[in-house]
Parts: C-alpha cells; structure tokens; sequence
C-alpha cells in the first residue's frame, strides 16, 4: 500500500530541499551540463564532505542522478523543469528587488 501526500505537502518538501544555497548552485551548474563531482568542489567553495551531503539531498529527492565514468562521478538534472524552475526564481527576485530599487530611488530623490 502506498500513501500519496497532498501536492502542497509534496510542493513544501520541494523547497525545502531548495532551501540551502549550495543545493540551488549545484543546480545551477548540472543545468549547464552533467559535471563531475572534482569540478563542482572546483567551483563551489565547500568540502568535500559539505558538498557530498548536498549531493545526496538531491539525489534522495530526485532531483539530481550521477553516473559512474571509471573514477569519475557525473552527476545531471533529472528535468529540464529544474531550469525553469530556477528561472522562476530568477525572475521573482528581480520583480521584488526592482521594485525595491525603484522604491530606494524615490526616497533618495526626495520624491
């Protein structure tokens, strides 16, 4: 027997597995391109073990996979939806912060 969860329960689990800024940069990067694990903690300035944590979130919530190349782990997005969702993101935090630079402006213009 499986029990299914609501879609806002499953929704909220969602964005707490975004939560943490070096599982949104991950993303980030494996939306570019499968990368191998040497180049993320190239990129990304964490531990090893940090970024291994943060690897298995993803993968635990389906959101990432990696695949084994002789000593090397690849690790991709499982969606192409990911890279829209992170554009949302994108475009959400440029609505709110350009309202809040034109807000900034007025008040230092007095207006």
């Amino acid at each position: 027997m499986t029990t299914s969860i609501p879609i806002n329960q499953a929704k909220a689990d969602l964005f707490r597995t975004l939560g943490h800024p070096v599982r949104i940069r991950v993303l980030e990067l494996l939306v570019e391109r499968p990368t191998p694990v040497r180049d993320l903690l190239a990129t990304i300035d964490v531990e090893s073990s940090n970024l291994s944590q943060q690897l298995a979130v993803l993968r635990r919530a389906g959101l990432v996979t990696s695949t084994r190349e002789g000593s090397l782990v690849i690790y991709s997005v499982t969606t192409s939806a990911v890279a829209d969702l992170l554009l949302a993101g994108r475009a959400i935090l440029d609505s709110l912060w350009s309202d809040t630079e034109g807000l900034l402006h007025e008040l230092r213009d007095g207006n």
